[in-house]
C-alpha cells in the first residue's frame, strides 16, 4: 500500500454517513465520459448513483458504484471512465 492508494468501503452504515454529515456535502454529477483528474487535496465521496472505473497512473483499474464511500488521496493522478451517469456527495479535505 502506498500513500496514493484509493480507499473504499461498500455500503457504510447509515449511522456512519450521518456522523460524517454526508447529506450536507455538495453534489457532483457527470454523464458518461472519460477524463483525467489530479487531486491536489484528498477527497472523500459517497456514490448516490452510477458506475465508473478509476485507473490510477501506473496502477490497476478500480470499479465503483452506488453505495461506495471512496477516499481519493492528495497527489493522485488518474483517469475516470464514467459508464453510467454518476451522482455523488463529496468533501474536499482542507489539509
Amino acid at each position: 500500500m502506498s500513500d496514493l492508494d484509493i480507499h473504499s468501503e461498500h455500503k457504510p452504515s447509515p449511522a456512519k454517513l450521518e456522523v460524517m454529515g454526508v447529506e450536507d456535502w455538495p453534489i457532483w454529477k457527470k454523464e458518461p465520459s472519460r477524463f483525467s483528474r489530479h487531486y491536489d487535496r484528498s477527497e472523500t465521496c459517497y456514490i448516490l448513483r452510477g458506475r465508473f472505473v478509476v485507473t490510477p497512473e501506473g496502477g490497476a483499474p478500480q470499479s465503483f458504484a452506488r453505495g461506495d464511500m471512496i477516499i481519493f488521496p492528495a497527489g493522485l493522478s488518474c483517469t475516470w471512465e464514467v459508464t453510467e451517469a454518476v451522482e455523488k456527495h463529496y468533501r474536499v479535505d482542507l489539509d
